[in-house]
């Protein structure tokens, strides 16, 4: 069995997410599922985190669905100068749902230049701290700002937040210090992509122990179907390259990296 830690199924089935759900999306939704199932991976993680809307879509798709789990969240760059009164409205849905497994993507981004740091610090601490207030796991999205990121991070560790780090994007240095205060690396299919020794050369050396699978689809699809949308069955993909990469078997992938993923959210509570 298999588990995507990160998927967008709102984004997967329509560009605009800002609208309810519908019975045509469920409809899609449920195809979504069904189609990763065939492909072992049995638990999804969506991620609500762009509006207020993808949240609320997502907390209705766990509601709905057994094998569907979700986070809800404010990402980086859609943190407005009204963040505080949107992260207030997320408070009832995590109180409500107990399939809100998580919070975020949240954290820092400063790769486009309109990017406004002291908000997205204030945002990123925020939604840290709500994580430990209503013990949720934290997923956690860094792009260009490694150094602010873990000055953050030092911050909280005496509390012991637990998380991922999303996509992992950064050295392996960064990796090393991120596990050995209890988070996880999240592994999307850009390990597959011809350039990426450096992802590889991390998975090799931090091992299955301190890894969890993820798609973010619809994007970052495996290197098999670059320039497609990709989906939560891709998973499967990831696996398989990883039990390659590290010569060991496919089950043992599938066993280690579901039960990390099973703890960082205490599916089983």
């Amino acid at each position: 069995m298999l588990i995507d830690t990160h998927c967008h199924i709102p984004m997967i089935i329509d560009d605009n997410i800002n609208k309810p759900f519908t019975q045509y999306d469920y409809e899609k939704a449920e195809q979504i599922i069904a189609d990763a199932s065939h492909a072992d991976v049995k638990i999804l993680v969506t991620i609500g985190s762009t509006s207020h809307h993808e949240s609320i879509n997502c907390s209705l798709l766990s509601n709905h669905f057994d094998l569907v789990f979700a986070s809800v969240g404010l990402f980086p760059h859609d943190c407005t100068a009204t963040w505080t009164d949107d992260l207030n409205e997320l408070v009832p849905l995590i109180k409500n749902n107990n399939k809100i497994v998580a919070i975020g993507e949240c954290g820092l981004d400063y790769h486009y230049p309109d990017y406004i740091a002291e908000r997205q610090k204030d945002s990123f601490k925020a939604q840290i701290e709500l994580a430990l207030e209503h013990d949720r796991a934290i997923i956690i999205h860094t792009r260009d700002a490694a150094d602010d990121t873990l000055k953050i991070i030092d911050e909280y560790k005496n509390e012991r937040p637990r998380g991922v780090f999303h996509c992992f994007s950064e050295d392996l240095n960064f990796a090393q210090y991120v596990i050995s205060l209890g988070f996880y690396i999240g592994i999307p299919g850009t390990i597959t992509y011809p350039k990426n020794d450096r992802l590889r050369e991390i998975v090799r050396a931090v091992g299955l122990d301190h890894i969890v699978l993820e798609t973010d689809s619809p994007y970052l699809p495996p290197q098999h179907m670059r320039g497609k949308k990709n989906y939560p069955s891709e998973v499967a993909t990831i696996a398989r390259y990883i039990a390659e990469l590290l010569a060991i078997d496919l089950a043992e992938v599938s066993r280690r990296t579901t039960a990390n993923a099973t703890k960082l959210f205490r599916l089983n509570s």
